[in-house]
């Protein structure tokens, strides 16, 4: 009689993903209570208290429109940049292409630090530019056009793609039908996708934001460095909350509609 395969210990599973999770969840809760507390140093015993939300609000309320209208400017900019970029490298073979395609990574792998110190030394000298939230969307642009590029470029190169391009090609369909009708409608998915992780990644940027900005431009995580380092630890607590409080329910949506579009469009 043959032995069925046993199967994974499920409570061992489980416990395992309780502690990973609880290991991972834990600071940004005691965090939270932080700024929810009248002094974090007596904890829950000194009370709860809503006073430094609103201190935090009133000093930084500004941050969090900026922030989120710089996340999706940055969004924009990279889907009108990054998607003709992709399909270009996608199509070329050419040794030009592929050192491009390099270069145009090297903001990621570079520190934000000196992706930010090269912008200044080429544009700072553009004084109404530089004082501007302009200057921090390039900056931003240059960060995160890669991930736009290679999310997009991948899709691109699937070999069904380029049947339905070709069928169109001798079809009599222009380069501009071929693109917007068919391309852009495959790929649809992958610039969702794309979109999702560079909103993500803009509305959280601190590194070269904090190089990048001034008094007058700065943004979420800008405020809440600043929070930390010259206020209260309730004050940048509560900044922590608010942080939370904006931003994962636009994330959470953004995630249901990019499950949505794909469920759609995808193929």
């Amino acid at each position: 009689m043959m032995k069925t395969p046993s199967q994974p210990r499920a409570p061992f599973l489980l416990a395992v993903t309780v502690i990973v999770s609880l290991f991972m969840i834990a600071p940004m809760l005691l965090s939270v209570m932080a700024g929810l507390v009248n002094n974090y140093s007596t904890g829950l015993k000194s009370g709860l208290t809503l006073r430094w939300l609103g201190e935090v609000w009133e000093n930084y309320g500004g941050t969090v429109g900026w922030s989120l209208a710089l996340a999706v400017a940055c969004v924009v900019c990279t889907v009108l940049i990054g998607v003709p970029c992709a399909y270009t490298l996608a199509r070329s073979r050419s040794r030009a292409a592929h050192i491009f395609e390099e270069l145009l990574t090297l903001p990621v792998a570079v520190p934000g630090l000196a992706t930010a110190l090269a912008l200044i030394l080429a544009y700072g000298q553009l004084t109404a530019f530089r004082q501007s939230f302009a200057f921090i969307l390039v900056g931003h642009i240059v960060f995160t056009l890669p991930f736009m590029v290679r999310t997009v470029s991948s899709a691109f190169q699937r070999d069904d793609l380029l049947a339905l391009e070709e069928a169109a090609r001798s079809l009599g369909a222009n380069f501009r039908q071929r693109f917007m009708g068919i391309l852009v409608p495959a790929v649809f998915p992958a610039i969702v996708a794309g979109s999702l992780m560079v909103f993500t990644l803009s509305v959280g940027e601190f590194n070269l934001t904090w190089m990048l900005h001034t008094p007058l431009t700065r943004t979420l995580p800008v405020g809440l460095a600043d929070s930390y380092a010259s206020m209260r630890i309730e004050i940048g607590s509560a900044y922590t909350l608010v942080f939370f409080a904006v931003i994962l329910p636009v994330l959470w949506g953004l995630q249901y509609l990019a499950n949505l579009m794909q469920k759609r469009h995808g193929t």
